[in-house]
């Protein structure tokens, strides 16, 4: 069922010369999310851990509490040219219905949404109590998550464009991790997979993605209170915003053996004398 990767025809060009050769790339189809039979939303994803997608998308959105709130998840009939099923489209049963929202969502930097308005809606429908200060990782043990989170990109291995994202222990032990042509997804493939395995909230985990770190992302991070978010690139001005107002460590800029840490430093110990906190 699962169609990860998929293969093109290319010309490759090279000072060597051109060679005409098939390329692995990334699948990317849409996903349409229905709520006892109603649309709700449709996102571009890779294929794979479609549950735990609409269970972390659900969750983020405030359309469920936990996992009990689900009674089931069933891919609808629907086939593609060759007369196979394309399980493109899922359908949630809610235990207790809930009326779909009348907005749109989140999903992208041109929601409209003015910055004080998308800080306000985040933190009033957040899941659970901030994340407590209490919880702490070394910085040594935070520089080695990038290359952790990568040797489990099997699919960006073959095709160097997915996305992932992770979650780690203050030991630096993979919980889970997922991979995604949407940042957002394979956030929500994780937050999903801990909401289906009765790990929410998450205050002792780390969220380790591969991306920038966006304001939509920390948004999915302090819903599910989550204390750390460390990315490989930059974070947006809105999402630095948040993560403080929330009371989130965000890390930026994660390569090598540095990084930048936007807020709640006092979450990152190190051993480097004199180093400042």
């Amino acid at each position: 069922m699962s169609r990860v990767t998929t293969r093109r025809k290319t010309l490759r060009i090279s000072p060597a010369g051109q060679i005409r050769r098939p390329d692995t790339l990334a699948v990317e189809e849409p996903l349409e999310l229905r709520i006892d039979g109603e649309p709700l939303t449709v996102t571009m994803r890779t294929p794979g851990n479609d549950i735990d997608l609409a269970y972390g998308f659900l969750f983020g959105e405030n359309l469920i509490g936990s996992v009990d709130d689900i009674v089931s998840a069933r891919y609808c009939a629907g086939t593609d040219a060759e007369g196979h099923n394309t399980y493109n489209t899922l359908d949630i049963h809610l235990r207790t219905p809930v009326p779909l929202p009348g907005r749109r969502f989140i999903t992208n930097s041109a929601c409209g949404l003015c910055g004080r308005t998308a800080l306000d809606d985040v933190l009033s429908r957040a899941g659970f109590p901030a994340a407590a200060h209490d919880f702490t990782i070394e910085s040594a043990t935070l520089i080695e998550l990038p290359d952790k989170l990568r040797s489990r990109q099997s699919a960006f291995t073959t095709t160097g464009g997915l996305h992932a994202a992770g979650l780690f222990t203050a030991d630096g032990t993979a919980l889970v991790v997922r991979e995604d042509v949407g940042r957002h997804n394979a956030v929500d493939k994780v937050i999903g997979w801990a909401l289906r395995e009765n790990r929410l909230p998450a205050a002792d985990l780390v969220l380790m993605v591969s991306s920038r770190a966006s304001f939509e992302l920390v948004q999915k991070a302090v819903t599910a209170a989550i204390p750390i978010l460390a990315a490989v690139s930059a974070p947006s001005s809105l999402a630095v915003d948040l993560a403080a107002e929330a009371g989130l460590t965000l890390i930026g800029f994660l390569r090598g053996e540095t990084m930048n840490v936007y807020t709640a430093t006092e979450r990152i110990t190190t051993e480097i004398p004199g180093a400042p906190r």
